[in-house]
């Protein structure tokens, strides 16, 4: 363990999110510590974490209503949302914590207010949501959220949805106006242009082949740079934050604990409008009800984006499949995870879910115009000439024997694998990922660094006020910490600023 104290012992595979806000932390924690990157693409924030890979909301569970499950006596059960919510809480705080500290600045470039809302049609729809408004706003993580079953108020706060809308069947909506827009792949390339800053060594075109541990209980990685030419690093600690390259990455490690685990690759495609007209008249990301049958990350959406300072709008996601684990990956990728250890977890997975993949099928072969069509439930009068395909990021859903579900049960969700000796982690899994990466990546510390996680508490809770606090339990540290980071983050100032052109505009 000492050779962790010198400081020469760190590598981070992958430069996204979550290697990104590891690195920062590390830096912030132990300054002395040697930290490597070896990124296989030219360039950080490129995959998963890239702007348009993925649907850039700030996971709070203020609109996924995949978070407030409906319980056998009608009931609904919040409790992932606020788990959700304080994460992204966490992450919050860090970021304000950066900005304050002039770690990063201009938080606009990467983080922008944005109402969340949820949508749902039809009597048993609308119950459900006031049941779930109830339910949430009796919590204060969630005070300030509104409900309407009103078509007038409605067209105020949605106007492109409403407008031209014929069903007699009652619609209704929740609206959270502390939601936010986080552009992550912006974020992810200021968090490595401070990590330059602080002589961490970035290494872009490096392909990570293989890693096996050495004699001392350290790690040496087969690195192949943009010359074809195999290099060999060591480190006492390895953290495989690659995204849907991390499993088998995992597996080559021979760790017990990545044992028994497979991945199932799902891809996502997103239309996006290209009529500046028709962005305008939306500010909002609306969230509504999964269809049967699909993955909660198909959850229908239509979200106001802010990319390179312009509003963007896009509606999706579709699913769809590629053996592929990344954008950039092999059509091997899927056959290549198949192993003797994880095979009949992969079988059974398989047997389990043809109703997803019988989905994932009919989403293939969709039409643009069968894709219109499902926009239209969104945006009644939507002109095909108006939207574009956009194929977004690969996503690898996690697999694995569960108690509760048995063997071969897909997992939604994000995970952390790491060794019993705390050398080595990985991190697996989707959404909300991005999100909560400052809670997953202490989730991280704590388990491969518990000898100095005690003396790191008191900078972590400078960093981070409510570490080791439920925030559920203490509505005035909510709203102190609500207050802080709006102010920190510039958000209070740019809601401001939004509200001021959309009065000029109407």
């Amino acid at each position: 363990m000492s050779n962790r104290q010198s400081g020469r012992d760190v590598i981070l595979i992958g430069a996204g999110i979550m290697s990104a806000t590891l690195g920062t932390l590390l830096k912030e924690l132990a300054p002395n510590w040697n930290i490597k990157v070896f990124e296989k693409l030219a360039s950080a924030g490129e995959e998963s974490s890239n702007e348009w890979n993925n649907a850039g909301t700030g996971h709070a569970a203020l609109c996924e209503l995949n978070y407030t499950a409906e319980r056998p006596d009608g009931s609904i059960d919040i409790s992932k949302a606020i788990q959700v919510n304080e994460q992204f809480q966490v992450s919050m705080q860090f970021w304000s914590y950066l900005v304050n500290s002039n770690l990063i600045r201009n938080p606009q470039d990467f983080i922008m207010p944005l109402p969340h809302m949820s949508l749902v049609q039809g009597d048993k729809n609308v119950a459900y949501l006031k049941k779930r408004h109830e339910a949430m706003t009796a919590n204060p993580l969630f005070e300030g959220m509104q409900f309407s079953d009103d078509p007038s108020k409605l067209m105020e706060w949605i106007p492109l949805i409403m407008k031209d809308r014929t069903a007699n069947e009652p619609i209704a909506a929740t609206k959270m106006d502390s939601g936010t827009d986080v552009n992550f792949g912006a974020l992810t390339r200021m968090l490595f242009d401070h990590l330059q800053k602080k002589n961490v060594a970035i290494h872009y075109k490096h392909s990570v082949e293989d890693l096996k541990r050495t004699g001392d209980g350290s790690w040496e990685l087969k690195v192949r740079n943009d010359r074809g030419q195999v290099e060999r690093h060591t480190a006492a600690f390895v953290f495989v934050g690659g995204g849907g390259g991390s499993l088998p990455l995992l597996q080559k490690s021979g760790i017990p604990e990545g044992k028994h685990i497979g991945g199932f690759p799902i891809s996502g495609l997103f239309m996006v409008c290209n009529n500046p007209d028709v962005v305008a008249k939306h500010h909002a990301k609306v969230y509504g009800k999964a269809k049967v049958g699909a993955p909660p990350m198909s959850v229908p959406h239509l979200d106001t984006r802010f990319i390179d300072n312009k509003k963007s709008l896009l509606f999706g996601p579709f699913a769809g499949f590629s053996p592929k684990f990344l954008k950039t990956g092999s059509m091997f990728d899927l056959l290549g995870s198949v192993k003797p250890n994880n095979v009949f977890t992969m079988l059974a997975a398989g047997a389990k879910n043809l109703s997803l993949t019988k989905y994932l099928v009919q989403q293939v072969l969709l039409s643009k115009e069968q894709r219109m069509e499902e926009l239209r439930e969104f945006i009644p009068n939507a002109k095909s000439e108006d939207w574009d395909l956009l194929v977004a990021g690969q996503r690898v859903q996690v697999i694995k024997d569960t108690v509760t579900g048995g063997k071969g049960t897909l997992q939604f969700g994000t995970e952390v694998v790491s060794a019993a000796d705390g050398s080595i982690a990985a991190l697996l899994g989707a959404s909300p990922g991005a999100s909560t990466a400052v809670s997953v990546m202490l989730e991280v510390m704590e388990k491969c660094f518990p000898q100095q996680i005690k003396e790191w508490g008191p900078k972590i809770k400078e960093m981070i006020p409510s570490y080791g606090i439920s925030l559920r339990d203490n509505p005035a540290l909510i709203r102190d910490i609500h207050e802080s980071t709006a102010d920190a983050l510039g958000l209070a100032e740019a809601m401001r600023a939004q509200a001021a052109r959309q009065t000029v505009t109407s």
